[in-house]
């Protein structure tokens, strides 16, 4: 698919899950965070940036248009995303339960599955490389024959905005919004296509973890992964985040709506007051050119809260007091 032509869905980014029923779970956290465990975040002092898409590139029925002014209050946030050591700290602390372990499943690409035939479950509809997998989760990111050995400072994935957001409620922090993301990805630079320029391979080096090759079958793994890479790989930005393209889809706290561009506020957007998804930002692994060019800095999707996929994980932020 062309990048610049609409119809474009979400599944192809990370499958949504249906609206069924899984057991209760009560999501208040009354267990402090170790504060040698969490990141100690960036402060960034806020003002006015250009917030969309400059280009025209984007998929129509994402809405990054029309570019806006937007006034951000200062806000702190995380260098990097949160990481398999963070969440496991979280989980042993609380004894959280993910929406992946309480539904039984979750979606993996294809391509690295490790599971019983019996455990796969089905191919995501209009995107067959996402399988469901009975006994992926956090812990067990291909399935329930793999673990996190060599992990463990990776990104955690197969996390629903619901465990996002509990996990920000131990921690002390929140998810960002649309508007704090892209202007935190931006890095005090104005007009970029992308985190670093306009050029998504300066001089050949690649800055970001996306899908080389021909999707979704073959990748060339030009930037050295076939998943996800460490929280901690290529160049930060100017204001010393990391990964904010490709890797994995990080969750922000907005309900989506592809037209609320045209009646943003300019003053601390906080995204549509309803909806039925949460918008996600910066791509992840399996972005490629071809079919999904979201790893722009304008870019933007959105999944529905309970859902959970290979590719998809989260970052926090802080208020500051001024």
């Amino acid at each position: 698919m062309n990048p610049s032509r609409p119809g474009a869905q979400p599944t192809c980014c990370a499958p949504a899950r249906p609206p069924i029923d899984a057991p209760a779970v009560t999501r208040s956290t009354t267990a402090r965070a170790d504060p040698h465990v969490i990141q100690t975040p960036i402060p960034l002092a806020g003002g006015e940036f250009s917030m969309g898409d400059p280009f025209g590139e984007g998929y129509p029925t994402d809405g990054e248009t029309p570019t806006h002014p937007v006034r951000l209050a200062p806000f702190a946030v995380d260098p990097t995303a949160v990481t398999n050591t963070e969440f496991a700290a979280f989980v042993a602390a609380t004894g959280h339960t993910t929406d992946a372990e309480r539904y039984g499943s979750s979606a993996v690409f294809h391509l690295v599955v490790a599971a019983a035939e019996k455990d796969v479950l089905g191919q995501a509809t209009g995107a067959p490389w996402w399988l469901a997998v009975r006994g992926a989760d956090w812990n067990h990111p291909e399935g329930p024959r793999s673990d996190l050995t060599g992990r463990l400072d990776h990104p955690v994935v197969h996390v629903s905005y619901d465990d996002a957001q509990a996990y920000c409620r131990w921690a002390g922090k929140r998810l960002l919004t649309e508007a704090e993301w892209e202007y935190a990805a931006r890095g005090g630079h104005h007009g970029r296509r992308f985190v670093w320029g306009d050029d998504l391979v300066p001089n050949g080096e690649h800055r970001c973890n996306i899908w080389q090759g021909h999707f979704p079958t073959t990748n060339t793994l030009e930037d050295g992964h076939l998943t996800t890479a460490p929280a901690r790989s290529f160049e930060p930005n100017d204001y010393g985040l990391w990964n904010l393209a490709g890797n994995v889809w990080e969750w922000c706290n907005d309900w989506f709506s592809p037209y609320y561009y045209k009646r943003s506020p300019a003053e601390n957007p906080l995204g549509a007051p309803f909806g039925q998804a949460r918008a996600m930002r910066g791509g992840s692994y399996l972005c490629h050119a071809s079919y999904c060019h979201r790893y722009r800095v304008a870019a933007r999707s959105s999944n529905t809260p309970n859902s959970s996929a290979g590719n998809l994980g989260f970052r926090c932020a802080r208020d500051l007091t001024t």
